[in-house]
């Protein structure tokens, strides 16, 4: 007995230790494994099996990122994002129910519902008869029910709702595992910019991505990277967080700007001098000076500590912290301590960071 198990125990770690040594196939394969079903099957399974996973987040070997993707959220269920009108005797139907901005849409009488066209078809497929939408508003899920209005001009059935099914921008990468192309990047969420909440993932795609502007920030307006999506998928997105988005990435489509850095505790970070990558241009990841204070060892949110930038270079071309450089990775005393995270509006050379732990925390255990 205790014979087959150590064979089996041998077996196990075999196929372990092959599937880790074959990344390329992981972005071709992680779109299988996006739905929450799977995801946390799978979860449970890892932690099953890697009785010796690294725990000692100073023992774990990254490589640092600072170049920017491409990402384009496919969201579950739909985002309400408007209405046809408001107000008078023409006051959208789904509004006059109860409908308000930024409720997701989960189900059309019953039948869930990711897509516009899925949206679409469920409504006008009931001939005019009301229709039932399930909505998640907070963390309250509710039910309205209503007749549609028929459109003479489009010949079809409306509810007077504006929906989105997807969201796409451009962020930078924080750190990335060499054995399995997994990555996290941007230190926060990504939200609907209509009601603020985290985006419900249902697929994620990630794409390569060029930086081809810089608008400066300035005292009272936040600056911004400016760039451009490619169309060719590079990778999959498998987790949207309030500390950060995750996934696997194709290693041959990346080149990374420094070789492989341990990670830093945050009980071992000082305020002082460190340095960040990030990519401004068609040159790749640059390295530039920070300093760093108001340590919050205590703090579980994505502003754990205060980010200055003193490079003057980066001063000259950015004025600071603009949008797009969210997911920069801070090294200080050759280790990843964090990500930058937020610009301060009314002082744009500062801004926050987070842990590089709180990051790695909320990685799916899949990735790790």
């Amino acid at each position: 007995m205790k014979a087959t198990k150590i064979i089996a125990r041998f077996l196990l770690a075999i196929v372990l230790i092959f599937a880790l040594s074959i990344p390329s196939l992981a972005v071709g394969y992680t779109d299988a494994w996006a739905s929450r079903g799977k995801a946390n099957a799978l979860d449970s399974f890892v932690s099953q099996v890697q009785s010796d996973k690294i725990t000692d987040i100073s023992k774990i070997e990254l490589y640092p990122g600072g170049m920017p993707f491409g990402v384009k959220i496919i969201s579950r269920g739909l985002t309400v994002v408007g209405f046809s009108s408001t107000q008078g005797e023409n006051a959208s139907v789904a509004f006059k129910a109860g409908i308000r901005i930024g409720d997701l849409i989960t189900e059309v009488n019953g039948t869930p519902v990711n897509s516009i066209d899925d949206f679409a078809s469920l409504v006008s497929s009931r001939g005019g008869d009301c229709v039932t939408l399930t909505v998640e508003r907070g963390r309250e899920t509710l039910s309205f029910t209503f007749k549609p209005v028929f459109s003479s001009e489009e010949q079809s059935y409306k509810t007077g709702i504006f929906v989105k099914d997807s969201t796409s921008g451009i962020g930078t990468i924080t750190f990335i595992n060499p054995v399995t192309g997994a990555f996290g990047g941007l230190g926060h969420g990504i939200c609907d910019s209509t009601s603020g909440r985290l985006v419900s993932l249902s697929k994620g795609i990630v794409m390569s991505a060029s930086i081809n502007g810089v608008i400066k920030g300035q005292v009272g307006t936040a600056g911004e990277l400016r760039g451009m999506l490619n169309a060719k998928k590079i990778g999959s997105l498998l987790r949207n967080s309030s500390s950060g988005v995750f996934g696997t990435i194709a290693l041959n489509t990346i080149s990374c700007p420094e070789g492989k850095l341990h990670l830093c505790p945050k009980e071992e970070i000082k305020e002082g001098e460190a340095y960040i990558w990030c990519t401004l241009d068609d040159n790749g990841p640059q390295k530039y000076k920070i300093s760093i204070s108001d340590i919050d060892l205590t703090s579980s949110s994505i502003k754990n500590f205060r980010v200055k930038v003193t490079d003057p270079r980066l001063l000259l071309k950015t004025g600071g912290i603009v949008q797009g450089m969210s997911g920069s990775p801070i090294i200080q005393d050759g280790r990843i301590i964090g990500a930058v995270t937020h610009v301060l509006i009314n002082s744009p050379t500062e801004g926050y960071g987070i842990f590089i732990e709180n990051m790695i925390s909320a990685m799916p255990d899949m990735l790790k």
